[in-house]
C-alpha cells in the first residue's frame, strides 16, 4: 500500500515545518502585501489577469492607462475588447486578456451591480478568473482564508518540503490547506513571492543567506554537499 502524504506522523511533521517557515518569513518580511497596484476589487481582478505570463512591474505600468480611460466597472463593461486590447497589448496575450477582462466586467455589471462577489464559487464563474485570482481577491480584498499557488509558492513549497513533487496549483493548494493555519495562508503566499524574488531565486537560489536554509530540504542538501 502506497503511503499517502496525509498520513499522521508525516502530516504532523509538515505542520510543524509550516509553522516554523511562517514564523521565520514573518520576521524576514513583516510587510506582506500584494505587489500589484490597485484601489478596488475589480481593479485587482483586471491586474491579476494581465499578470499572466507578465511581470507585475509591467502590469503596474499599463493599468493606470487602462483605468484612466475606463475608470469603472461600467466603463470597462461598455468598452469593446479591441479598445481594451489596444492598451493592454504590452502585457502579452492581448486578445485573450482583453476578451476575459471585457467578459468579466460585463458580468460584474449585469449580474452583480458593479460589485465583486466575495465567495469562491461566484468568483470562479467570472470569465478569466481561476483559483489563483479568486484566492488573491478572497485574501487581499475580503480578508478571508486564501492560498495563492503562484509559481513562487509552488516552487518554494517543493524545495522546502512542505509538499512533495507536486506541481499542479490546485493539488498544491489542497495539500497546503492541510498544514497551514487558515488565517496565515494569504500573507504566507505573499512572503513566498518576496522570498522567491530576493533570495530563493529560480535556478540561482542564495542558500547561504536564506533564513530557512537549516530547515529547507533543498538548502540542507546543498549544505551537505
Amino acid at each position: 500500500m502506497v503511503k499517502k502524504e496525509t498520513d499522521g506522523p508525516e502530516l504532523e511533521q509538515k505542520k510543524k515545518l509550516a509553522l516554523e517557515v511562517i514564523r521565520r518569513l514573518k520576521k524576514e518580511y513583516p510587510d506582506a502585501h500584494c505587489t500589484l497596484a490597485y484601489e478596488d476589487a475589480w481593479q485587482l481582478l483586471v491586474s491579476v489577469r494581465l499578470a499572466a505570463q507578465c511581470t507585475d512591474k509591467r502590469v503596474d505600468m499599463i493599468t493606470p492607462k487602462l483605468f484612466a480611460k475606463f475608470p469603472s466597472v461600467a466603463a470597462l463593461a461598455a468598452a469593446e475588447p479591441a479598445e481594451i486590447e489596444e492598451i493592454v497589448r504590452p502585457c502579452g496575450l492581448g486578445p485573450s486578456k482583453a476578451r476575459d477582462i471585457s467578459g468579466c466586467m460585463r458580468m460584474l455589471h449585469e449580474q452583480y451591480h458593479d460589485r465583486v462577489p466575495d465567495t469562491m464559487g461566484e468568483l470562479l464563474k467570472l470569465p478569466g478568473v481561476g483559483r489563483k485570482s479568486a484566492n488573491l481577491v478572497m485574501g487581499d480584498v475580503f480578508g478571508k482564508p486564501a492560498i495563492v499557488t503562484d509559481t513562487h509558492c509552488i516552487r518554494l513549497c517543493n524545495l522546502i518540503g512542505l509538499v512533495d513533487n507536486i506541481r499542479e496549483p490546485a493539488k498544491v493548494e489542497r495539500e497546503l490547506w492541510k498544514i497551514i493555519p487558515p488565517e496565515e495562508g494569504s500573507d504566507l503566499c505573499h512572503r513566498f513571492v518576496n522570498h522567491g524574488r530576493a533570495v530563493c531565486v529560480a535556478r540561482h537560489p542564495k542558500c547561504g543567506i536564506c533564513c530557512l536554509k537549516d530547515i529547507c530540504r533543498y538548502g540542507s542538501t546543498e549544505a551537505a554537499q
